[in-house]
């Protein structure tokens, strides 16, 4: 009974996220800000519903491949992040006005 409403818990909340984040990507203006949405609260997302689904297969032998697909989406959505992030810096594909210091400016004397 309880592990069923940690389970729903962990699920919607989850799928909550999961919404919220897609709504962002829509609502946001430009590149650097999607981006920010589509990995901030997407990994924590994934994190929890294969967490649940990890709960509900315990002691199955998919519980491993649920904690890799955990592992390698912690490990791989923060290098893509960063990867579009300089692209989209690289071919001004951002609101300069949203930003108010250019730490990446090549001629930056700090």
């Amino acid at each position: 009974m309880i592990i069923d409403v940690l389970v729903g818990v962990l699920l919607l909340t989850g799928c909550a996220l999961a919404l919220i984040a897609s709504i962002g990507v829509v609502r946001f203006p430009d590149t650097l800000t999607r981006m920010h949405a589509a990995t901030k609260p997407q990994i924590l997302s994934v994190i929890l519903v294969l967490t649940a689904a990890g709960i509900t297969l315990w002691g199955s032998v998919d519980v491993g491949m649920l904690f890799l697909a955990i592992l390698f989406a912690g490990l791989t959505v923060p290098v893509v992040a960063h990867r579009v992030g300089r692209l989209a810096y690289r071919e001004k594909l951002y609101r300069q006005d949203l930003i108010t210091i250019d730490q990446m400016e090549p001629n930056r004397d700090d």
